[in-house]
Parts: structure tokens; sequence; C-alpha cells
């Protein structure tokens, strides 16, 4: 009796699993959607413009410091959910206190921001974590649960926009209520234990030093180069996309930028289907162009009868994130041996979000306060100018990674 009741509790986990973990994902990036679109637009009304650069420098900062502190806490000491809900609590307070600060000009703003993002970034891989653990055959059900990760980005940024919050501070008050209900949700998720617990720590696994050695393959060493230069360019889209927008004019600043995580699902829905007739370096390339497409139709859309192109722009993000990221950890995870994967995985992250966007992010920010100096319309000039900067580096590195790259899919890489 008692081993039927057993099989019965394991046929409703698993009935509910995905459910669960979609719900997960749905808050971990409503949370984040909620106020990272238009910051820069709040920052901008409070005179804070010539910083906004160095506030989107924090969330890579932490995506470099993040896979340490992850790798010490989860690898050895804790379960994952329970990491996941103390972070997303903690959090939660930052989010709160970061009104308050905005509208007394509160000095230290920018480390606040900054110990979020310590906060947040590890429970990117965190929740990715338990989702992995916990679903019986990852390859079918996680593209599902992640789905629901954009669906709660869309979701944040039609409301932010809806009720007219794109430049307010309320911006993080909503995000700190969903914080504070995924850090106690995620305590009510499938338990996702240390695996190394009572092992004693290894600084070649903290440090990725067996996923640096994949770096000797030429094909990877080429992708690893062309993977951080491209993400230099991204970081402009992230940090200036938004006050740009506001800018031609647009109120729903917030409704509009969701039109790219539309297209993100969209895309995310598509990838099998493009995977198999164009494959790696296809849509990489396509990835890489798709990019210099974005910023320049931004750069023509200054005038009025060309104002459509900026929703051009936004809708080919879906192109630029999912042909270049998803396929980029596609291409890893093959490269990578079996031993490796995770460390792999983290190295690309670091590269990236990490180096890749925080040099993106100094460079945006000393060119848009250099370039964009005038107020109004004419400024719009002065925008233009600014992105095409981005695009010309964009379609340079995709040459570059063309003739460059070398991969021959099917052949025995790395294993």
């Amino acid at each position: 009796m008692s081993s039927q009741s057993a099989v019965g509790a394991q046929v409703l986990t698993h009935k509910w699993v995905i459910p669960r973990l979609s719900l997960m994902m749905f808050l971990e990036f409503f949370v984040w959607g909620a106020w990272y679109v238009t910051l820069g637009v709040v920052m901008g009304k409070y005179g804070l413009s010539a910083v906004i650069g160095d506030a989107y420098s924090t969330g890579p900062i932490a995506s470099i410091l993040s896979p340490f502190v992850l790798g010490m806490l989860v690898d050895r000491f804790f379960a994952s959910q329970k990491v996941l809900g103390i972070l997303h609590l903690v959090g939660a307070a930052l989010l709160w206190w970061l009104p308050g600060m905005f509208e007394s000009g509160q000095s230290g703003l920018l480390w606040v921001v900054f110990a979020y993002m310590l906060c947040y970034m590890p429970t990117i891989a965190l929740s990715n974590n338990v989702a992995f653990h916990s679903l019986a055959n990852s390859e079918r059900g996680f593209p599902i649960v992640r789905a629901f990760g954009t669906i709660g980005w869309i979701v944040a940024g039609l409301i932010v926009g809806m009720s007219g919050l794109s430049d307010s501070t309320g911006i993080f008050t909503m995000a700190a209520v969903a914080s504070v209900v995924l850090g106690i949700y995620s305590f009510t998720l499938p338990n996702t234990p240390a695996p190394d617990r009572g092992k004693p720590l290894s600084l070649r696994d903290l440090v990725c030093a067996d996923a640096f050695a994949l770096l000797k393959q030429k094909h990877f060493m080429v992708f690893i180069i062309c993977a951080t230069l491209i993400s230099i360019p991204l970081a402009a889209y992230y940090a200036y996309a938004a006050p740009f927008i506001s800018a031609l004019g647009f109120e729903n600043v917030s409704g509009v930028m969701a039109f790219g995580q539309m297209s993100e699902l969209l895309f995310m829905l598509l990838i099998p289907f493009f995977f198999r007739r164009l494959g790696i370096k296809m849509m990489l390339l396509i990835g890489m162009l798709a990019w210099f497409a974005r910023y320049a139709m931004f750069a023509l859309s200054i005038a009025e009868e060309t104002r459509w192109m900026i929703y051009i722009g936004i809708i080919l993000h879906g192109v630029c994130y999912d042909f270049f990221f998803v396929i980029g950890f596609i291409y890893t995870d093959k490269v990578a041996g079996d031993k490796v994967k995770g460390q792999a995985q983290s190295l690309l992250v670091l590269f990236t979000y990490g180096l890749g966007m925080l040099i993106g992010s100094q460079i945006s920010g000393a060119v848009f306060n250099r370039s964009v100096t005038a107020q109004g319309a004419e400024a719009l000039v002065q925008w233009q100018h600014f992105w095409w900067m981005p695009a010309i580096a964009a379609v340079v590195i995709a040459a570059i990674f063309f003739f460059t790259f070398h991969y021959k899919e099917g052949a025995n890489n790395g294993r």
C-alpha cells in the first residue's frame, strides 16, 4: 500500500513539476523586466543621465563575480531553491529602498543597484539549476519552462507601460513585491540539494580551469573572442534603447520595448526549424548581422516618415538574442565534454554578460555623454550618430567571425 502511495506521489510530482517551474521562471524574469528596461528613463528624469552607463555596468560586474559565489554556495553547502529564495528576499529589500533614494537624491544609489545585481544575477543560474534537476526530460521540458521567463518579462513590460510607470520609481516597488512573492515561493520548489556537499573546495573548479582549456581549440577560441566583442555593442541596446524611444516621443516606452521579448519568444520556438536547415555557423552569423540591422534601423528612424523603423529594430531582438546566445549555448554544450559542460557555460556567461557587457556599458556610456548633449528635437541627429557606432562595430565583428570561425558539425569536438 505504501509502495502504491509512493508511485502516486511521483506521478503527481511529475504532473505538476512543469507548471511549478514555469511559475518560478515567470516570476524570475518578471522581477528583472519590471525595472531593468526603463531604468535609463527614470535616471534621465532625475538628472542622472551621465551615470546610466555606470548603472548598467553593475550587472556585468555581478555576472563576473556571481559564478564564484554561486559555486561555493550551491555546490558545497546549500540547496539551490533555498539560496534562490534568500537572494530574492534580500533583493526585494534593496529594490524597496531605491525609490526613496531617487526622491531624496541620496548618494550611493549606484552601490545599492550593484548590491541588488549581486543578489539577482546568481538567481538566473539558480533557477536554471532547479529546473534542470527537477525535469525528467530537460530537452523537451526546459524550453517550455524557459519560455515562461520571456512571457514574464513581456507581461512586466506591458504592465509598466500601460500603467504609465516607465519613468517612475514605482517600477522598483512593483519589482520588489514580485521579488518577495518569488522569494517565498522558492522555498516550496522541488528540493535541489548541493551535489558535492561535504567535499573539499577546489580552486580549480571555482576558476573554471578545465573550461579554459577548451580555448586550445581554435574554433572555440574564435567564438569566445567574437562573442565577447559582439557583447560590447549589445550593451548599448540594453542601456540606451529605452531613453532613445522616449526621446522620439513615445510615452509607452516599456510597452514598445516588450515587442522585443515577444519576438524573442517566437524565434525561440522556431530555433529547431532553423537549426536543422542553417547549422551553427550560419545562425550565429545571422544573429550578429541582425545586430547591425537593428542599430541601423534605430539610426534611420529619427525622421517622422521613418519612425516605423523603430519597431523593426526592436522586433529584431528575437533574432539578435536567440540566434546568437541560445545557439551559442548549444554550440558550447557540443564542444565541451561531459565533465566541463557546466563550467563551459559559466565561462561563456562570464565573457559575454560579464566582460563584454561591462566594457560595452562603459564605452556606450562615454560615447553617449560625449555625443548626445542636446535636448528635444536637436538631440535626434546626435542619437543617429550614436547608433551608427554599434552598427558599424557589429558588422565588422560579423565579418571577422565569418572568415575565421571554422567548425565542423558532427565531428568529435572536445570529447
